[in-house]
């Protein structure tokens, strides 16, 4: 699955919009943003992202998943 920067972009400007939206309505002071700011929570999102996904797919949680590995496992030995 490959996410391209401009949906990220986007994701991350709609969040803000909606968190400013609330915010306001609550009477509560609108969050500031500049470029800077956009950027950080840019780049946030894509490291808890390729942690997310890094993490994921590099461990095997699902019955098949485990099965599977313990097959690779086996013909790893016996190549042996």
């Amino acid at each position: 699955m490959k996410i391209s920067k401009s949906t990220i972009v986007r994701t991350v400007l709609i969040l803000i919009v909606i968190v400013n939206f609330f915010l306001e309505k609550f009477g509560v002071d609108v969050i500031k943003t500049d470029e800077s700011f956009i950027l950080m929570c840019v780049e946030t999102v894509v490291e808890i992202a390729v942690i997310v996904v890094g993490f994921w797919y590099n461990n095997s949680y699902s019955k098949n998943a485990l099965r599977a590995q313990r097959f690779l496992e086996y013909l790893k030995k016996s190549e042996e």
